[in-house]
């Protein structure tokens, strides 16, 4: 019999065009071996374009799902997504907060690539004060680090700062993504036990966006399950999400346009460049 793989979870929403959401994370997890759970939080009738509804998955179901896997299977690590209400997100951490030996990716999606709001505007104090300390790392873009901070991010001198104050506040890891800042490539910052990482990668002109956030926090959630370091699993994270992006596709949709969708079956080819950032 085949030893089994490392078991990785994800608490987030189900996205029918399976493009982000828990579709993303585990197309992610098996590109990585890695066995993956799932607990849904909301059923969100959505695509690339689009969110066309979002039906939140009651309290006491989202509870009993995140109970059996955590009591059936030896969850190595876990990784949040979409969790939209603040009682979600207080029974996640209720129930996480007794377990804390599971490495906790927090992705705080608030809102979707087509500017849909995908959190409820009472759930941010909820993360903050229930969710966020319980992590090792959280993985903000910068409206969502805006969001948290309470505080504009206005450019590329503001990044660091910003990540080294949520950190603080929060007495975690920090991932904080730049993509949204404009200019030739990508720099993300990872503030990890005090010392800073910068990851930078060229900006890709590919038209797919749509689950980029969760096929990143998924891909760091399994490399953490497998055992990596904390910058080496955002290292590789960083460059599996780099080729599903050089590998995106798109289908001409019988309503007209073009849906654009990640290809996450890559093997990543390209690696990001990891540098330490002065202090």
């Amino acid at each position: 019999m085949t030893s089994a793989p490392p078991v990785a979870l994800t608490i987030a929403g189900s996205d029918c065009s399976a493009g982000a959401g828990l579709q993303a994370d585990l197309k992610t997890f098996q590109h990585f071996g890695v066995h993956g759970l799932t607990v849904v939080t909301c059923v969100v009738s959505e695509t690339a374009n689009i969110v066309r509804g979002v039906h939140p998955v009651p309290l006491e179901m989202l509870r009993d799902q995140l109970a059996l896997m955590l009591d059936s299977f030896p969850v190595a690590a876990v990784k949040t997504g979409m969790l939209f209400a603040a009682s979600h997100v207080r029974a996640v951490a209720e129930l996480l907060a007794d377990r804390p030996q599971l490495m906790l990716v927090v992705d705080p999606v608030m809102i979707a690539s087509t500017g849909a709001s995908l959190l409820e505007a009472d759930a941010i104090s909820a993360y903050r004060e229930h969710l966020l300390p319980l992590a090792c790392l959280i993985t903000p873009n910068l409206p969502e680090a805006e969001a948290l901070l309470g505080a504009t991010i206005p450019n590329q001198a503001a990044v660091a700062p910003a990540a080294r104050r949520l950190a603080e506040l929060f007495g975690t890891n920090i991932l904080l993504k730049g993509g949204h800042l404009p200019g030739l490539d990508c720099l993300d910052l990872l503030v990890a036990d005090g010392e800073v990482f910068q990851f930078s990668a060229p900006r890709l002109a590919v038209a797919a966006s749509h689950g980029t956030g969760c096929t990143l926090a998924a891909a760091v959630t399994a490399r953490l399950a497998l055992g990596d370091s904390l910058p080496a699993a955002v290292a590789a994270a960083k460059a599996y999400l780099g080729e599903c992006l050089r590998h995106s596709y798109s289908f001409p949709s019988p309503a007209g346009g073009s849906l654009h969708a990640l290809n996450q079956g890559t093997t990543p080819q390209t690696p990001a460049t990891l540098t330490q950032a002065p202090a």
